[in-house]
């Protein structure tokens, strides 16, 4: 089957039958046909078309080692520096597509798979475990081109150290039953980008303190099975306009809850399950982090890119480069810029083979560059509000343009170097991109895409300080020699 285009993509996901529930309603029909949904679904199915075109062929795909077909290069498992450097080109690439703002494009949940695939030798021998089902749903995945959407956080009812869930029926989702046909699952996860508009949803469990045993497990099923139910936020596509919304018309993402109501998951989808030691190691010892961080990194230049430009276009339109705060305000994200494609090229630079054969970007300057970003991204977007001033609040529609005061408009929103229509499209989209339901939501995105910043900063901390070699204080000092206990 191979790497499929566009219109494949709507077909197959056409076909599928998810319970969707949106304002209230369940959702009927093709999802392609729905409002909240068609944009999205038609920026998707634009980057399966980029992704077959003859011209982008090397860059984007790679021969199956099974079938020979061509399959998308983000499957790949990179076994060299060179192999890293071809996953991040098509990674580019795609992000390009999107401006970077497609958080869950098909790549990261097939960079995620892959990582599982490549360490799924360590759940060999441990009990519960099926590292042979990992592998199936990789190459499934691989061969199919399927997309994926994934939960993996459980409800916020309390979010103390030690909290144990004392309910009756389960809020968060766990095992209630084994039978010989597979799990029974009941609860409920967060938060699921793009729930039950992809082939296939992969649920796993996050390491955390007093794990339940029951919550212990990882899998992958049909977004169509039965009893698996999602729940949407309100919409922020907002309209169809891209005039209007020139991005959430297009990249509005959707996030969901997702519902397992006494779900059946057949034996050879489990990846593991009651085995909270085994599911806990295996996301510190498996290569998810460095894959999929290496991916993220690579959208964010992408999105850091776009925003630098929208920033220097909203200059350029009302003429205020010559200001020495503007020019320390754009700076602000230059530097941030330089500082991600470094780090990002470090990673590769120092690339090293892990344990099973697989070379994994250093893992240090990706974990640097996922503490910058939650910190760095709010303020891209204040400098563009600031920069844009009450202009990013003067901004008519595009039905105002068609109007009988086109000609008011003309006269008295022309800027520097801009018609009145372009300067109000150039600033709808600075909004679009900061101020509007969907920019806010990106911000939150980024704020939290990795989880909570403090946390990610002690896993930094850990990952540094945990090698206690003191060479040159020595050097000057002499040996230092611990304490007795």
């Amino acid at each position: 089957m191979g790497a499929k285009n566009g219109q494949e993509f709507i077909s197959r996901i056409d076909q599928l039958k998810p319970e969707i529930w949106l304002d209230g309603r369940q959702l009927e029909g093709p999802l392609s046909k729905c409002q909240e949904f068609k944009g999205l679904l038609k920026t998707k199915a634009a980057l399966y078309d980029y992704q077959t075109l003859p011209e982008n062929s090397a860059e984007m795909t790679y021969r199956s080692p099974v079938s020979r077909e061509k399959i998308g290069i983000s499957f790949l498992q990179p076994t060299t520096k060179a192999d890293l450097t071809k996953r991040r080109t098509m990674i580019d690439k795609w992000a390009r597509q999107t401006c970077g703002l497609m958080g869950r494009s098909p790549d990261y949940l097939n960079t995620a798979l892959m990582s599982f695939a490549s360490s799924a030798s360590f759940l060999e021998g441990k009990e519960n475990c099926f590292p042979e089902n990992i592998q199936s749903a990789y190459e499934r995945a691989r061969e199919q081109d399927l997309t994926f959407t994934h939960t993996f956080i459980t409800p916020q009812v309390n979010r103390a150290k030690f909290y144990l869930e004392s309910s009756e029926e389960p809020i968060s989702a766990k095992i209630v039953k084994t039978t010989t046909e597979g799990l029974v699952i009941k609860g409920a996860k967060l938060l699921a980008t793009q729930g039950g508009l992809t082939d296939e949803i992969l649920v796993f469990s996050a390491p955390k303190l007093l794990p339940d045993p029951d919550e212990a497990f990882a899998f992958t099923l049909p977004s169509d099975t039965e009893g698996v139910r999602f729940i949407c936020r309100e919409s922020f596509t907002n309209g169809a306009s891209t005039f209007d919304y020139p991005l959430s018309s297009r990249f509005e993402e959707m996030d969901s809850i997702v519902v397992f109501d006494n779900v059946l998951v057949p034996w050879d989808r489990v990846f593991f399950y009651q085995n909270p030691e085994a599911a806990s190691q295996f996301f510190s010892i498996s290569s998810f982090h460095p894959f999929t961080l290496h991916q993220v990194i690579t959208r964010q230049v992408v999105k850091t890119e776009f925003m630098l430009s929208v920033a220097k276009l909203l200059v350029e339109t009302i003429n205020i480069g010559e200001y020495s705060h503007i020019q320390g305000k754009v700076s602000e994200i230059i530097i941030s810029l330089e500082t991600l494609k470094a780090l990002l090229e470090k990673s590769e630079h120092d690339a090293q083979p892990d344990q099973w054969g697989y070379m994994r970007p250093s893992i240090i300057p990706l974990q640097v560059a996922s503490n910058i970003y939650p910190a760095v991204y709010p303020r891209f977007s204040e400098i563009i509000q600031l920069i844009g001033a009450s202009g990013m609040v003067t901004i008519p529609t595009e039905k105002a343009f068609q109007s009988d005061i086109q000609q008011d408009l003309a006269q008295y929103l022309q800027s520097a170097t801009k018609s009145a229509e372009d300067r109000v499209k150039i600033f709808r989209l600075a909004w679009d991109l900061t101020m509007s339901s969907f920019g806010t939501r990106q911000t939150q995105y980024e704020r939290y895409f990795f989880g909570d910043p403090i946390r990610l900063a002690g896993q930094l901390y850990r990952s540094v300080c945990s090698d206690s070699s003191y060479c040159m204080i020595e050097s000057l000092l002499g040996p230092l020699e611990k304490c007795p206990e």
